[in-house]
Parts: C-alpha cells; structure tokens; sequence
C-alpha cells in the first residue's frame, strides 16, 4: 500500500531554534510579519539557519524582499489581492503559495500565479470554517495544488488523507508541548 507522504508548512513570526530543530526536511517554513518593517537580520538569520537544516524557507506577503534576498519563495496571504509581483522576474525554483477561504479567493490567487493554494479552514471552527465537506468540495474548483490550513491537530491529521491536500500547514501543530 502507498503511503502518501504529506508536505508540512510551520508559520512562525520569530526566530526559535529550538522549534526548528525539531521539524523534519519534508516541512517548509514561512516567515510571517505584518508589520511594516522588516528585521532584515532575524530573515537572513532565519534564511542561514533553514538552509542549515535542509528546510525551505518562504517570506510572507513580501514578494520583492523575498527576491531580493535570495529566498526559496513566497507566501501571499488570502488578504493579500496584488498582482504587482506579476511584472518581477523570479529565480527558475521560486516557490509562490497562496491562501484563500472561499472561491472568488481561489480564483484571484490562480491569476497570482500561485502554484499551491492553502484553504482554510479545514478543522478551526473560526469566522473561515469549511469543515472536511466542504473543503473537499471547494478544493475540486482548482487546478491548482492544495493544502490544508487551520486546525491541524495529531487526531485529525489522518482526516487530510480523505482530500485530494497534498499537505497541510499550521502553527500549534509544529510546537513541541511540554510537559506530560
């Protein structure tokens, strides 16, 4: 029996090492700041570091500064309606992701140019929720990769392998709880 192997994405907002450490080279990191001003330091520190351990590492919402510094690609946020990024020349392997919460939003990051879309919610009952039916249902309108977002728990990560996701992101998933 094939065992379909997931593609994991860890959003974070500052550098751990110690939650780094412990992903595998089958999980991609995404860097996410929506505030104006970027630390240009802590990405590259961040840049050094995944490329140290084999990870792949993405900025959010920044297309041009991801260029700029050399990352492997960029996240665009379902918020996120720009096509400026359209006009940039990317490297040959620059991975471009998107989200979305409904179908008006897939379609504007299939003409982005994305070439995975991450529909959320999945599983976190939240003003986005979809809920496993209609996230399965949804997803069928794109020609596009699709990754699960929003929820992800150890008991319910086996509910992804019922959708056509070829993976699934998350926040709390990637955090090693401590204690019992």
């Amino acid at each position: 029996m094939h065992i379909k192997l997931l593609k994991k994405y860890y959003f974070i907002d500052k550098f751990i090492k110690s939650n780094i450490d412990i992903q595998d080279k089958n999980t991609t990191i995404i860097y996410r700041n929506y505030k104006k001003n970027y630390n240009i330091e802590e990405i590259l520190s961040l840049k050094y570091y995944c490329k140290k351990k084999s990870l792949k590492f993405l900025l959010s919402n920044n297309i041009k500064l991801s260029i700029k510094l050399n990352l492997d690609g960029a996240y665009i946020p379902s918020f996120n309606k720009s096509f400026n990024h359209l006009s940039f020349k990317f490297k040959r392997d620059f991975i471009l992701i998107g989200s979305a919460h409904n179908l008006k939003e897939i379609r504007i990051k299939e003409k982005q140019t994305v070439s995975e879309i991450f529909i959320s919610s999945i599983f976190k009952k939240n003003k986005n929720y979809l809920g496993l039916s209609k996230f399965k249902e949804i997803s069928k309108y794109s020609s596009k990769r699709v990754v699960a977002l929003g929820g992800i728990s150890e008991r319910n990560l086996n509910l992804i392998k019922l959708t056509n996701s070829i993976g699934f992101a998350g926040i709390s998933y990637f955090i090693k709880k401590k204690g019992p």
